[in-house]
């Protein structure tokens, strides 16, 4: 296999791929900061639920019912009291990874931009570029219907 060979190869799957890299690296940043869930009074966007349960469990579900932001369950022997907060309870060094995390989301999402750039204007069978782009996008939506 010669190198032009391999990275037409590369180009072509990257094509494919790249509808599903993007999703899961908006869906990943979202979810690094728990925006696909409720907490407090914070109430996340029903798309966001959902676009998080495809992320997360690959199916679409509907968002589900939240509670009252100062209900909470009380298990047996537990004592009542308002929700813990997460983040004030974060470590400095578990805040700067998820803002790393959060750096590294963006910059996939500007790399994966760029290669179906240079695959759609670099390879000599831009239709098949399209199609596999296309067929990439389309492929996990068919299957979550």
């Amino acid at each position: 296999m010669t190198l032009s060979t391999l990275r037409r190869w590369h180009a072509y799957i990257g094509l494919f791929i790249a509808p599903s890299v993007l999703f899961f690296a908006f869906t990943g940043a979202i979810q690094i900061f728990n925006l696909h869930e409720a907490h407090g009074r914070y109430h996340p966007a029903a798309w966001v639920e959902k676009l998080s349960s495809v992320h997360k469990d690959q199916v679409f579900r509907q968002p589900h019912e939240h509670d009252h932001p100062d209900q909470q369950p009380v298990t047996a022997g537990a004592p009542a009291g308002p929700p813990a907060d997460d983040d004030a309870q974060m470590s400095v060094g578990t805040l700067a990874l998820k803002w790393f995390f959060l750096l590294v989301a963006l910059a996939l999402t500007v790399s994966t931009l760029i290669g179906i750039w240079l695959g759609i204007t670099q390879l000599r069978r831009w239709l098949l570029a399209w199609i596999l782009l296309a067929a990439g996008a389309l492929t996990p939506l068919a299957l979550l219907i």
